[in-house]
């Protein structure tokens, strides 16, 4: 990202003391990982289980990413006006290759976090616990069309990758599309030990279980020709939904369908174009339940309407990631932190 366009949007004021939300400044290019950070936040599971685990010896300084997640994750739920402070955070994690003063795409920093908190943390119970919160497990399917037999794996991403086409688009739409079989040809053909060599096959993907906290990556970012280009194109996503309700056939027979409802509770924003742009986040608040807009050290209050129009456009603001929590907005039970 440049360095003249994070500034143009980084401009901020301070918050007043009504708004329940603690900007963050941005430092060398930051916007990503304040972003992140503003979705971590707004995910109280994450703090409530990190606060259950204190690291042995480690050091204020210390390069551990779960313990500095811990430190400004709590510190972001201060009652106070300035922005919470994070420069601690952000050194750990360039010291961990996710380097200050470079663009970065959120859904990978988003992973890497992950993966290093779970690295990182001694309790390995407790690490899979953090883990199980957005962890989506799935069965694949791979079926030779030449012999017909099946080779099953099962594995788990902890994001949802969603392919977007150049039109209009919806959530809807798009997870309708991932469960869809397709056929593998030409460079794409699989191995098939039945029949010794390489076929055209067919391949699908089944949910063997669902997380409590569902993260969308909308994949706007496209490589052709070498270079990286950003897909504009308008995405529309609901507030609410029931994965059952939406793809029917994507169950695996067997699989966990407790609740299939989800709430949305956090939208990563991009705006610009793939290689000169910025991240802000609208989050909706755990207590009173009102939407948030943060950009950078700036918070205000917003409204559903306001996140609408990240469903993207020419020059538009762009919807690219999104955090839904299972269960209906009555049923959050966010605890009381201290900051």
């Amino acid at each position: 990202m440049s360095a003249g366009i994070c500034r143009l949007f980084s401009r901020f004021s301070v918050r007043d003391f009504q708004v329940e939300m603690r900007g963050l400044s941005n430092y060398r290019l930051s916007c990503c990982v304040n972003t992140l950070l503003q979705t971590l936040s707004a995910t109280w599971e994450v703090l409530d289980l990190l606060l259950k685990w204190e690291a042995a010896g480690a050091r204020p300084d210390s390069p551990n990413v779960p313990l500095q997640l811990k430190r400004v994750l709590s510190a972001m739920q201060g009652d106070l006006p300035q922005p919470a402070p994070h420069r601690d955070f952000l050194h750990c994690l360039d010291r961990h290759f996710i380097r200050l003063g470079a663009q970065h795409d959120a859904d990978e920093v988003f992973l890497s976090i992950l993966n290093l908190v779970q690295q990182q943390i001694d309790d390995k119970a407790l690490a899979l616990e953090i883990q199980n919160l957005y962890k989506i497990s799935v069965e694949t399917h791979l079926q030779c069309l030449d012999c017909t037999s099946i080779q099953t794996r099962s594995s788990y991403m902890l994001s949802l990758p969603l392919h977007i086409k150049e039109d209009t688009n919806s959530l809807e739409g798009c997870m309708t599309s991932f469960f869809e079989h397709q056929e593998l040809r030409g460079r794409d053909r699989w191995f098939c030990a039945q029949c010794g060599r390489k076929t055209t096959s067919k391949q699908g993907v089944k949910l063997l279980s669902l997380p409590p906290i569902l993260c969308v990556h909308l994949k706007r970012f496209r490589n052709m020709y070498g270079s990286t280009r950003k897909l504009d194109c308008r995405v529309t996503f609901p507030e609410t939904f029931d994965f059952s309700e939406i793809v029917k056939e994507a169950f695996s027979t067997g699989s966990e369908q407790n609740n299939t409802k989800y709430t949305l509770y956090a939208v990563v924003v991009h705006s610009g174009v793939a290689m000169c742009g910025h991240y802000t986040a609208y989050v909706c608040h755990g207590v009173n339940k009102r939407w948030y807009y943060a950009n950078d050290g700036h918070v205000h209050q917003t409204s559903w309407e306001e996140v609408q129009t990240t469903y993207g456009g020419h020059y538009r603001d762009t919807a690219y990631m999104l955090m839904y929590r299972r269960g209906s907005k009555e049923e959050w039970k966010q605890p009381e932190f201290s900051g």
